[in-house]
């Protein structure tokens, strides 16, 4: 079977779980029971070899996710949307023109808050910072203050809660099998809800990422300065990538300080689960992968 590299997220009272070439969707539905859809996908590398290449691939790996991301969305709102007919729903969440216009909002509102607004604010500081590494180093910090203030801000919500405590089944469902433990809400329960190669750290490793690679970049016109940003993005989720990928590839001392900021920040957006969410999670995971044996798989190999 070979060694898996399970990926996931929080959706709307459930959770998506992704391996290899396909993901499964569990919901708990109104009705309290678990509806889980599985979809075959295939993913970028395997599309083009260029999509392998380190830092290339990151970009498209970060696209591909959030497509799956909105679509899983908007697939488990079906299930709690109250005032339209859910098969008209489907219907409509399914076109092609609707997810393209979802993904690229999301995108172009990611940008202009986390990028383009904390180097035009930081802009209006030119004619009293004069040092162009230290009005760069302004502008990363009023990007991690901005991001972590929209992200405390969206935790108080009460529907966010909700999906922050199935972020945190997802990550404990995760570190479970990782640890090679069998996925019981017992067993689960005792893992912790932070995991390395979370969303939550890729974004606050941009953040940082950024900082360095816009510092690099020197220009006193400022449309220009935010063309920049807009360009250089791709290259910033890239690298971002690349160091997500290695702290979750490898346990040791640099990769365990590394990822120290991003687990903090996930304080923030994962919260302790009930066990019905984790009840969730587990069934996400079997609509991806034989655990049983996979488990007894990677025993039998740990014995020779």
């Amino acid at each position: 079977m070979g060694r898996v590299s399970i990926g996931g997220q929080a959706v709307i009272e459930g959770i998506m779980m992704k391996n290899n070439d396909k993901y499964a969707i569990a919901v708990r539905k109104p009705d309290k029971e678990i509806e889980v859809k599985i979809e075959k996908y295939k993913p970028a590398g395997e599309k083009c070899k260029l999509f392998k290449i380190p830092i290339v691939r990151g970009v498209f790996n970060f696209v591909e996710s959030l497509v799956i991301g909105v679509k899983t969305l908007m697939y488990s709102a079906e299930f709690y949307d109250e005032e339209e007919d859910v098969e008209k729903k489907k219907e409509e969440s399914s076109d092609g023109l609707f997810m393209f216009l979802t993904v690229a909002f999301s995108i172009v509102l990611a940008v202009g808050l986390f990028m383009l607004l904390p180097a035009f604010l930081a802009s209006l500081l030119d004619g009293v910072i004069k040092n162009h590494f230290v009005l760069g180093l302004v502008e990363g910090v009023l990007r991690l203050i901005i991001f972590l203030l929209y992200v405390v801000l969206i935790s108080r919500m009460e529907d966010i809660k909700r999906t922050f405590m199935y972020h945190g089944a997802e990550h404990k469902c995760i570190n479970c099998l990782e640890a090679g433990d069998d996925l019981t809400v017992e067993n689960i329960m005792k893992h912790t809800r932070f995991h390395k190669r979370c969303g939550t750290s890729f974004l606050f490793i941009v953040m940082i990422v950024s900082i360095l690679v816009f510092m690099c970049i020197r220009t006193d016109t400022v449309w220009l300065r935010l063309l920049y940003r807009v360009l250089l993005v791709p290259l910033v989720a890239g690298i971002s990538y690349e160091f997500i990928k290695f702290a979750g590839k490898y346990d040791n001392a640099v990769a365990n300080i590394l990822s120290k900021p991003g687990l903090w920040v996930q304080r923030l957006t994962t919260k302790e689960p009930t066990e019905d969410m984790v009840e969730v999670a587990i069934k996400a995971v079997e609509g991806v992968l034989d655990w049983r044996a996979y488990l007894e798989e990677e025993r039998n190999s740990s014995k020779k």
